[in-house]
């Protein structure tokens, strides 16, 4: 560059731009309207100045282009008047008389964009400026997209579920406020597919008529799944297959044909398009949220003119919770499109990329209600070496097994060597661990699944593929049967197993093939994965799910659990069950690795009561003195899978004995009398408060009792006892002794022993340690030196707790706590302040639980509120915005020094210089202070 200053800088970005996006950039006094279709002529004059750069196309002036330095990127908006009045103003040598169209501010680093033909025009963020070609397209156009948008005629509902409609409906009226992101929040086995191609049909077809739309995925599978979908879908108002009316290609190739109006790809397929980089097939099989290697510098995506920006009108991110985020965002940023998001399990992170928009929100328990998804239980089997683990002796033979190869060897072991539950099946495989539960399992089915005459479909999570071969070895011998019993479910092509001159010996067997048995097929009964059925693969008849690895991630888990959810009528289910007595009522998740009780396990059991009876849960109810949500969801959860099994004429006498209500609309009253939403709109009004503010809990325990009141008025003894006794007709229990080996087998509601012991274990350690740990000598024996406590203090203790006893891991001992002091608040922000939490409970600065986090905001808020009571200075705007920081870095990180103030969110912000700037001598008391009064 001839000339460094910063405008120059930003011009010479600005002109590369333009290049890359198709425009002839040229000098005022050179203008050559032969040399392409688009120019871009930089000192255009005006009757009020010179504009930056003015468009032109076919001749024509279409835009203008205000430029600005780089460091006012973070101001871009306040120009926007600046470029409006270049717009409307005179052009020199033009006869314009309408003001241009299309108006852009840019740094070259950033880039806003407005059309000024929209309802009501709203800049935007733009990847790079749009190409001429696409320019002279738009203008050929009687209305802008976002104005077309808003002629969208009224949904014609039929064949559609109600939660579809609402999805659809709200989705539209998003578009019509050109809402840029939208989240689709629906349950497992809701129809999301089927909803967003319901969309897609009416975006595509007059008024809007959109040029393409892209349906992202990120596996190859659900891929084929939304194709297969998209060539079955026939709309409501033509007989005509989707397919016949609009082109649908999935992407496999590295190029995407400019004919296809629907295009459905990997994002994984998609980023390499963009960097014009050949794709290896196997990287669209795994999903991001798997993926066990990331790039530490993902690599930017840049320009690419084969697929500009704006080659694509609306985005749909199928399960978009975990394909929005690090490398992968890149490929959303680059798109000018609307964004619209479909999963079941969003995220705080979900919520923020889609701006808190959420047009639809169907929950599991609001689908259970309708019948849309069926419940669970949850059945524990806890073994001793599952939790503990066990030792090698010295000099005891030890078999050796290459994970691989799986070669043995047998070696003397050297010496003593404890492993703890986490190595199992990694480094130390224990077959009688495997075994114990398999055999547990077995035994045990008789009580979870009572009258049936074979084992329902199940599926079991193992850690590894090594851990998969052993489990299915082992499922097989102790059950007794044959390879077709049980069988393990990949998405990956099984490999062929070959002889020393490679020729095969046993061909690999085709993943889908074994997929489509044990969805239709009476075998396997037992299915057994490392990798797949997470999402989008449906097996309705599935109904237990046999956890023997953990999960780490509190959405994953909640899809593995959306495999149980699906529902299929009695007909159905005897093809593959042919002992089931009725249609699938619920699914059970067999839990013998304790994923249940992590703490990311946010979601409960609908029915969070099994062990008591109907009648009681129902009486309880009618007689007024019960609305807790616990006993609500379970008698709702108990009439839903009762509801699947009546007869018409039990249809009859029910809605008989409740007054001419049928059953369903009882079961839809009591989930509507504990949902969050309805219970706040109760309490506002109770209050005679206005929305948005905080009606307080005493309210809304008043207005959830008096919405249970309303929903169980139809509850009458004859009712209660019919429904009893239609009940008692169909289940049967059977009580079953543990084995030896086994600690615990029941649901997971009957665990509060257990938590006692934990909470034990856990105060006499820290009682036993206070001496030794510098944290807990603080807290136990020198309280007014808590604001010295510090990150590492804490990770000190943290990493001696784990190495000395790794069954009081803090969130282990956190999920005991809020068992048994009735927890009901949030979950802590991670291991350190569930430590610290749990520790204050120990010590007894808190008489009860409390989350670290609420904990330092009270004390912040009460601190302040004293220090404004004061006659002295109260804290401006701006050092109030630093206080509040501090706080949640204290929130977080237990401890603020003032090195902290080189690290984000300070940095960025101004850092050290800016506190002194903003608090002067005080800042070191006021850090001190902070710490002091916020630990108290």
């Amino acid at each position: 560059m001839t000339n460094q200053n910063p405008e120059q800088i930003a011009r010479d970005r600005i002109d590369e731009m333009l290049n890359q996006a198709g425009w002839v950039v040229q000098d005022k006094k050179r203008i050559d309207f032969d040399k392409g279709i688009g120019q871009a002529v930089r000192e255009y004059h005006t009757d009020v100045g010179p504009a930056d750069y003015v468009l032109f196309v076919n001749r024509t002036p279409v835009g203008v282009i205000e430029a600005k330095r780089e460091d006012t990127g973070h101001k871009i908006t306040e120009v926007e008047n600046q470029t409006a009045g270049y717009a409307t103003a005179k052009l020199k040598w033009v006869n314009n008389k309408a003001p241009l169209p299309f108006l852009y501010e840019s740094t070259g680093i950033i880039t806003r964009f407005t059309d000024n033909r929209d309802p009501a025009p709203r800049s935007r963020d733009v990847f790079n400026f749009h190409r001429p070609e696409t320019l002279s397209e738009w203008l050929k156009q009687e209305q802008s997209l976002r104005s077309r948008l808003t002629a969208l005629p009224s949904l014609n509902p039929d064949g559609l579920r109600e939660c579809q409609k609402t999805a659809i409906s709200n989705l539209e009226q998003s578009f019509k406020e050109n809402r840029p992101r939208s989240l689709i929040q629906m349950a497992t086995g809701a129809g999301k597919t089927f909803t967003a191609i319901t969309s897609i049909y009416r975006l595509l077809k007059s008024p809007v008529q959109a040029k393409r739309i892209l349906f992202l995925v990120d596996t190859k599978n659900l891929g084929e799944q939304a194709e297969q979908e998209m060539l079955s879908y026939t709309p409501n108002d033509d007989n005509r297959k989707f397919t016949e009316l609009y082109a649908v290609q999935r992407l496999k190739s590295a190029a995407v044909p400019k004919d296809a109006q629907v295009c459905i790809s990997t994002i994984q397929r998609m980023y390499s398009l963009l960097k014009g980089e050949a794709l290896d097939d196997a990287a669209e099989e795994i999903n991001p949220g798997e993926q066990l290697t990331k790039p530490k510098d993902p690599v930017p995506v840049d320009y690419n003119e084969k697929i500009p920006p704006e080659f694509f009108d609306f985005i749909i991110i199928d399960e978009c919770h975990r394909s929005i985020y690090n490398l992968w965002q890149q490929v959303l940023d680059y798109f000018d499109a609307f964004l619209i998001g479909l999963t079941a399990t969003p995220d705080n992170r979900t919520y923020g990329f889609f701006k808190q928009n959420v047009v639809s929100e169907y929950t599991h328990e609001k689908a259970v209600a309708d019948g849309v998804n069926v419940g669970n239980e949850i059945y524990l089997i806890d073994t001793e070496i599952s939790q503990q683990g066990s030792e090698l002796k010295a000099e005891q033979q030890v078999e050796r097994r290459e994970k691989l190869t799986r070669k043995r060897r047998w070696e003397e072991q050297d010496e003593d060597e404890s492993y703890s539950a986490k190595k199992l099946d990694k480094d130390v495989v224990n077959p009688s661990q495997i075994r114990t539960i398999i055999k547990t399992f077995k035994e045990s089915l008789p009580d979870i699944f009572p009258g049936r005459d074979e084992i329902p479909k199940t599926l079991i999570f193992a850690k590894t593929d090594s851990h998969a071969d052993d489990i299915i070895q082992i499922v097989r011998e102790e059950f007794a049967e044959g390879n077709a019993f049980c069988k393990k479910v990949t998405y990956r092509a099984a490999k062929d197993r070959t002889d020393a001159d490679g020729n095969v010996i046993q061909a690999g067997e085709d993943p889908k093939s074994v997929l489509s048995q044990f969805r239709n097929d009476y075998n396997p009964r037992i299915a057994v994965t490392v990798d797949m059925i997470a999402t989008g693969t449906d097996v309705k008849a599935l109904e237990c799910l046999l956890f023997m690895r953990d999960v780490k991630s509190k959405n994953y888990f909640e899809q593995m659990k959306g495999r149980g959810t699906r529902t299929l009528d009695h007909d159905n289910l005897k093809k593959v069950t042919p002992s089931a007595r009725s249609a699938k009522t619920h699914y059970v998740i067999v839990d013998a690795i304790g994923v249940t009780k992590s703490l990311k396990t946010a979601s409960q059991p609908l029915i969070t009561k099994p062990a008591v009876p109907l009648k009681d849960l129902a009486t309880g109810v009618m007689m007024g003195g019960v609305h807790d949500t616990d006993t609500i969801s379970s008698l709702a959860g108990r009439l839903a899978r009762l509801n699947k099994q009546l007869e018409p004429g039990e249809r009859e006498r029910i809605r008989e004995a409740a007054k001419g209500q049928p059953l369903e609309r009882i079961i839809s009253d009591l989930f509507n009398a504990i949902d969050g939403d309805r219970i706040e709109e109760r309490a506002l009004t109770l209050a005679q408060q206005p929305a948005g503010t905080d009606p307080g809990d005493q309210k809304r325990e008043q207005a959830q009792a008096e919405l249970v009141r309303e929903a169980t008025r139809v509850f009458n003894g004859e009712l209660i006892d019919l429904l009893d006794s239609i009940r008692r007709e169909r289940e049967q229990k059977i009580d079953h002794d543990n084995m030896d080996q086994v600690l615990h087998k029941g649901w997971a509601k009957d665990s509060a022993e257990q938590a006692e012991e934990l909470r034990q274990s856990f105060a006499e350690y820290l009682k036993d340690n206070k001496d030794q740990i510098d944290a807990l000598t603080i807290f136990f024996d020198q309280p007014h030196r808590r604001r010295e406590i510090t990150y590492d203090m804490i990770r000190i203790l943290l990493e001696t707790l784990k190495n000395d006893m790794p069954k009081l891991a803090p969130l282990n001992v956190w999920q005991a706590y809020t068992q048994l002091d009735n927890y009901q608040g949030n979950q802590p922000v991670n291991e350190l302040t569930a430590l610290v939490a749990l520790v204050r409970r120990v010590c007894g600065i808190d008489s009860s639980l409390a989350n670290y986090d609420a904990t330092v905001r009270q004390n912040f808020k009460d601190w302040i509120m004293k220090r404004h009571a004061g006659a002295g200075q109260k804290f401006n705007e701006a050092q109030m915005q630093w206080l509040q920081m501090i706080r949640d870095h204290i929130s977080s990180s237990i401890h603020f020094e003032q090195d902290d103030l080189d690290m984000a969110p300070f940095d960025a912000q101004g850092g050290l210089d800016k506190m002194y700037q903003l608090f002067g001598a005080e800042m070191a008391p006021l850090i001190e202070e902070l710490n002091e009064v916020l630990a108290a």
